[in-house]
């Protein structure tokens, strides 16, 4: 059996952390290595505790969980993949998410089954976001692309062209295409008449090609590409 998915819990409700850790650590592939209250905390818990996956709460004490996520991104030894998880539902908090790195984006208001399958997405270097928001990403960067690196804040206005670290493939591209309609790996696989491991392969040499952290950043660069 494989080492269970290592979380670390960050929201200033100490009542809502319990509540995540009763629903994750009931999964036996999952387990809560550590809490924060606050985003410095979650910061020094992340670089401390190496998670694989933290749940990150916006609105916290001295320091915004959009902040922490930046910082928290930005440490090389860290390798966590984070997922927002806030009570609002606002298009601003989610672009700045993605800004800053983070994975997914998910609202409080979610079932637990909901949780715990973002926990097992993101642990499995695929991005998640809520249902409800995905349209709206999609539909941002479909009807406005903006060719960028992803180290180009979303809302900077900046449009410089994207440099590959290598040409993608043309199966590549028709991938990332496809990865971009919110296509799972199956649905890929099925739609290029291709195996899901062929897939998995591409999806991994896409990543490295645009320097993405994940599926999440892979989409927002596509449409920025306008490949979808």
């Amino acid at each position: 059996m494989s080492d269970p998915i290592r979380v670390l819990l960050v929201d200033d409700h100490a009542l809502l952390r319990a509540g995540f850790r009763t629903i994750l650590d009931t999964q036996p592939d999952i387990t809560v290595v550590g809490e924060a209250s606050s985003g410095a905390e979650a910061v020094a818990q992340a670089s401390a505790l190496r998670p694989d996956v933290i749940t990150m709460d916006v609105q916290m004490p001295d320091m915004d969980g959009i902040e922490a996520t930046r910082r928290i991104v930005a440490d090389p030894a860290v390798a966590a993949a984070i997922a927002i998880v806030t009570t609002f539902d606002r298009d601003d908090y989610l672009y700045q998410a993605l800004d800053a790195g983070a994975s997914g984006f998910l609202l409080k208001n979610a079932g637990a089954e909901d949780l715990i399958a973002a926990v097992r997405a993101l642990a499995a270097g695929d991005g998640m976001l809520a249902p409800e928001v995905t349209r709206r990403v999609l539909a941002r960067f479909a009807a406005a692309p903006a060719p960028a690196r992803t180290a180009v804040p979303i809302d900077s206005g900046a449009t410089p062209k994207i440099t590959l670290i290598e040409p993608l493939t043309d199966r590549e591209a028709e991938v990332l295409t496809l990865l971009a309609d919110a296509r799972s790996n199956a649905e890929i696989a099925r739609a290029l008449y291709i195996g899901e491991a062929t897939v998995k392969t591409h999806v991994s040499r896409i990543l490295q090609k645009l320097g993405a952290r994940d599926r999440v950043q892979a989409v927002v660069l596509a449409h920025r590409m306008g490949l979808a």
